[in-house]
């Protein structure tokens, strides 16, 4: 396999590869101005052209980036000595990809003119010539007129500018002046070899954290990302800094990688090329982003097709996270070798023991030998356990990593059965600290994967939608971190709720084992939930824990999304939703267990995801059940009871406020036994006041920045007109509100009842009073205005939604005990969505008593509770009038 230059070679031949396309590519040198800048030109197009059809016909892929710079090369040089010709003052030099000879079609061309003193008025004419031509021919180049001295200054302040020296490569001009300029910023001149390496692994550290040092990103930048180009650049800069090395491979000589892991390393390398390759010829531009709309494309284009359970687009990102994950492996150890080499050299330390097979040298476990783990096989599992245990270790050697990785074959299904390994494995998992860590270093070093197979399946498996933003495995051992943080204490101001349940947990291991397999049959076909709870029963039966606890691992894995698909997705205001919930857990353990999966599962799936919305459909569902438990499953939940019982504490609490109880009493009789079970205790108070207030002002809008449901509570007290909803939907639309719950009640005088809940585009409360006094003027305005015409909210769609099209799917039900009918709706969540079903909803005659919106990703799963004028379920016709509209209004143009 090629090897990957460090530095260019100016003296590079044609290559082969474009002998049959280009022929001469001398362009003669008496040619007038004009035809010489249209031959350039044509030549620059050309090349494009040439290059693309090669790469779509298999082209090598270092082939065609060094020879896109290899033709740059040529048309420099002629330009060069047309407008500025043999000048001993003056060098064209090469610098960035381009001095490395790696030009992709859309990469920058780096220039530098390099002066050995400041220009004359002569020189400084012809250099601007040159420059005007090449930006007439249409080259993206970037340029620097430097002197010496100039480099040598900004070269001592910039780490950037001194890396972008180290990679200068002479195109035209006397070779003493580059000369001169690698002897000036030089390492034994400027940052030498053991400031440089600081400086740089300074910088990647930086890097990393634009990207939250995360190589998994539903779009990840190519280049600069954990595990992308930039990463192999920078092993790169510190092996020709400190070695003095032109090429990578001599890294194997210095015995910093061995074959395997240099194969690996260009072999990553080559597969990044390729994708930017592709990414620059869709995008007719410079482009490092893996942009969902590109994806599908670069599938396609590198040959990837359809599979059973596997999507074309999910095979090619597999491959790509697992190649970043690589590289990045490849990167860490690497700078822990050059740590150990340039920062440690004059300090080998003494190793101090920690047992028969390993010790610590200046913070880094190490084996005591080579043969540690051919000796002692468990050790490779016993290497996680002692950095959990170890909280001074700072990390592992990389030459220890290199031997877990030479050793991984050693883990075959006798090491599996050996229940040495088995009882290490599983206490891992019983460890107070550090599970996390070592759970993502094993998986980073292959040894997860080795010992558990099935794992190995879901490393880099992405889910190609906008709800999913992590592999499998990724967001695994993001269930299992967030469920650990629940345990620590300087943590339990993020979830109190959650960190009180977790004090009263007996057995903590079982709930991480929970989040481990709860996606582990990911990508198969089949009920996911239902194949990972046999997995998990099978390997904690091989794995010697009791059957009771098997059980309840399983269960849990079994139903890991039921309660976030009961609180999203039903109305848990109702007893008897609850009660059925409360059957399905059967008891407070279960439950406990559970509401922590679920708050970890959601917080895990997106960083966007969670809010206080959620938070709070969750706390409530969990309150009500464990109520519900407390109860006893034989003596469920009554609706009149509670009602009642309700009733006393909320009137008790507003004559206490000094507000008369005949008045209330008179009030409530005019509003429906639901609205006191869809609505707590504070907002019945609240909602009261604002009604008793409104007698004869109506229509009342009111607004609490904070509401304990999570996000802003709007209520709406006014009498009913025409299109109440459709106009209060297309006014928060309209001002960038997300509604996320809607609770329409009608009183038997005619007035309506209206809460909803609403987020900024942050899915933030709204706190500002100047926003809020805007609303609440907006919407009056909406519900006064006596010209309202029923319309729809119409913003273009962002650019991720429109490449997750979702078909509309309208289906219904009958809620026999509420004599009601049920519309769930399936379809794409975007701007101005509720505002096109409210208008189907007045066009039909549908009349809404509640909702319950729900996204995932870009797919929005609202279900609403109907009813038609007479209060009864819709009938055929208008279920079939809804149906049309729906999908017309939702997949269609509106109207």
């Amino acid at each position: 396999m090629a090897d990957i230059p460090l530095t260019g070679d100016p003296d590079i031949d044609k290559p082969a590869l474009f002998l049959d396309w280009f022929g001469d590519v001398v362009i003669d040198p008496d040619t007038d101005t004009e035809h010489f800048t249209a031959r350039l030109r044509a030549l620059v197009k050309h090349s494009q052209a040439v290059l693309y059809k090669l790469f779509t016909s298999g082209a090598g892929i270092t082939d065609l980036v060094n020879g896109r710079s290899w033709i740059i090369d040529q048309l420099l040089q002629q330009s060069w000595q047309r407008l500025v010709g043999d000048n001993e003052a003056a060098a064209l030099v090469a610098v960035g990809g381009y001095g490395r000879n790696e030009l992709l079609p859309g990469s920058d061309i780096d220039l530098m003119i390099l002066l050995d003193k400041a220009e004359s008025p002569p020189l400084a004419e012809k250099l601007k010539a040159f420059l005007n031509l090449l930006w007439d021919t249409g080259l993206e180049v970037g340029h620097s007129v430097r002197t010496l001295a100039d480099c040598v200054e900004q070269s001592q302040a910039d780490i950037t500018v001194a890396t972008n020296m180290m990679e200068a490569r002479l195109l035209a001009g006397p070779p003493a002046l580059i000369d001169r300029l690698r002897e000036l910023t030089g390492p034994n001149r400027i940052w030498p070899g053991r400031e440089f390496f600081a400086a740089k692994r300074t910088e990647q550290v930086a890097r990393h954290a634009r990207y939250d040092d995360a190589v998994y990103n539903l779009e990840p930048n190519v280049k600069e990302g954990p595990g992308g180009l930039r990463d192999v650049q920078m092993i790169g800069w510190v092996v020709k800094r400190h070695f003095g090395s032109d090429t990578l491979s001599e890294l194997v000589t210095h015995d910093f990688l061995d074959e395997t892991e240099y194969r690996l390393l260009i072999a990553g390398q080559q597969f990044l090329w390729r994708v930017r390759f592709g990414l620059h010829q869709l995008a007719r531009r410079r482009e490092d982003r893996l942009l969902f709309d590109f994806q599908r494309k670069l599938a396609d284009m590198l040959g990837y097709q359809d599979k059973a359970h596997h999507l074309a687009v999910e095979q090619f990102m597999k491959d790509y996270y697992r190649t970043i994950q690589e590289l990045s492996r490849l990167n860490e150890m690497l700078l822990q070798h050059f740590e150990e080499a340039i920062l440690f050299t004059d300090d080998p330390a003494e190793p101090v023991a920690i047992n028969r097979r390993f010790q610590s040298r200046r913070g880094f476990l190490e084996t005591v030998d080579e043969y540690t783990f051919e000796q002692y096989p468990f050790a490779l599992l016993e290497l996680f356990l002692l950095m959990q245990q170890h909280s001074e270790l700072k990390g592992v050697s990389a030459a220890t990593v290199r031997q877990v990785r030479h050793n991984l074959h050693r883990i075959d299904a006798r090491f599996r059965n050996d229940i040495r390994n088995r009882s290490l494995f599983m206490e891992i998992f019983r460890q107070t600290a550090g599970l996390t860590h070592e759970l993502r270093r094993m998986n980073r070093y292959g040894v997860l994967a080795a010992y558990y197979p099935v794992f190995e399946k879901i490393v880099g498996q992405m889910q190609y939608d906008l709800f999913h933003v992590y592999t499998v495995d990724e967001h695994t051992l993001f269930v299992i971190r967030n469920l650990r943080r629940f345990f620590v204490s300087e943590h339990d101001h993020e979830f109190p709720l959650c960190s009180r349940i977790s004090a009263t947990i007996a057995k903590p291991e079982l709930l991480y084992l929970a989040g481990f397999f709860h996606d582990i049959a990911k990508g198969r076909g089949g009920d996911h939930s239902e194949l990972g709870a046999e997995e998990a029963h099978r390997f904690l039966n091989e794995h010697g824990l009791s059957k009771y606890d098997q059980d309840l691992v399983a269960w849990l894995v079994q139903n890991h999304l039921l309660m976030s698909q009961t609180a999203q997705r039903s109305d848990i205001s109702d007893p008897e939703i609850v009660n059925a919930f409360a059957v399905k857990v059967g008891d407070r353990q279960r439950l406990d267990y559970l509401y922590l999966l679920t708050v970890a599962d959601i917080r895990a799936t997106s960083p966007t995801l969670w809010n206080s919305w959620k938070d709070a459909l969750l706390r409530e569902l969990y309150t009500t059940t464990k109520r519900a438990l407390r109860r006893g499953l034989e003596n469920p939940l009554n609706r009149d009871e509670l009602i009642t019982e309700f009733k006393v504490s909320v009137l008790n609490r507003l004559v206490e406020d000094g507000i008369d109880a005949g008045h209330i009493e008179s009030l409530w009789r005019r509003l429906p036994d639901d609205y006191y079970l869809r609505h707590n205790f504070d907002e019945v108070i609240w909602q009261s006041k604002e009604i008793l207030a409104a007698e004869g002002s109506a229509p009342r809008v009111d607004i609490r920045p904070l509401s304990e449901r999570g996000g802003s509570a709007l209520f709406i007290y006014t009498p009913i007109i025409n299109g109440l909803f459709s106009r209060t939907t297309a006014v928060l639309e309209k001002l960038g509100l997300n509604i996320t719950d809607a609770r329409i009640f009608t009183s038997s005088d005619g007035f309506a009842v209206n809460t909803y809940h609403v987020m900024d585009t942050n899915n933030e409360p709204i706190e500002n009073a100047f926003q809020i006094k805007e609303i609440i003027s907006q919407v009056k305005q909406a519900l006064t205005d006596s010209e309202w015409k029923p319309n729809t909210v119409d913003r273009p769609d962002t650019r991720r939604i429109r490449h997750f099209e979702i078909e509309t799917r309208v289906s219904f039900s009958l809620d026999t005990n509420n004599n009601r009918t049920i519309l769930e709706l399936i379809t794409t969540d975007r701007p101005g969505l509720l505002s096109r079903v409210a208008k189907a909803f007045y066009k039909c005659g549908a009349i809404m008593q509640n909702a319950k919106i729900a996204t995932f990703g870009s797919q929005a799963e609202d279900i609403f509770y109907l009813h038609d004028k007479q209060n009864l379920p819709l009938n055929t016709s208008t279920q079939t009038c809804l149906q049309d509209t729906l999908t017309r209004l939702l997949d269609g143009e509106p109207d």
